[in-house]
């Protein structure tokens, strides 16, 4: 049995994919003035979620084992303070095509029991695979007390 699997006492790994934009819109704190300081401290908030367990939008239990955050535009270039486990990428456009590339090759991957997508942008929605778990920003900010 693989490290991802579930067992009875333990839930499925899972990697957290978060539009990293479309989270800090989600809060109007005054993110637009510096968009690389809001998203460095999005990025520092998501790190202590690595190892915890949650419970998706679909009611599943699962332990979130990678967290994958992309960035775009004017927050390039921010990173988490502390021990950057959370995997920043710097979208080289739209973050949305990254952010659904991401998602294809997580979901083929076979290290990856599943993968939950953090997203309120319709359009990328639709543009997800169908395996994907989509939780909207509320659900990722009540996790991290934002």
């Amino acid at each position: 049995m693989t490290d991802h699997l579930p067992t009875p006492d333990r839930p499925m790994e899972a990697v957290l994919l978060v539009d990293v934009a479309n989270v800090m819109g989600s809060r109007p704190d005054g993110w637009w003035r510096d968009r690389r300081s809001a998203a460095t401290r999005l990025l520092t908030a998501l790190d202590p979620l690595i190892g915890i367990d949650v419970v998706d939008p679909d009611g599943q239990r699962r332990r979130i084992a990678r967290v994958v955050a992309v960035v775009e535009g004017a927050a390039r270039g921010a990173a988490p303070a502390g021990s950057h486990s959370v995997e920043v990428i710097a979208a080289p456009r739209d973050g949305d095509s990254t952010i659904a590339t991401q998602a294809a090759q997580l979901i083929g991957s076979v290290a990856v029991a599943a993968v939950l997508v953090v997203t309120a942008d319709r359009g990328l929605r639709a543009r997800l695979p169908d395996a994907v778990t989509i939780a909207g920003p509320q659900w990722l900010n009540r996790l991290i007390g934002r």
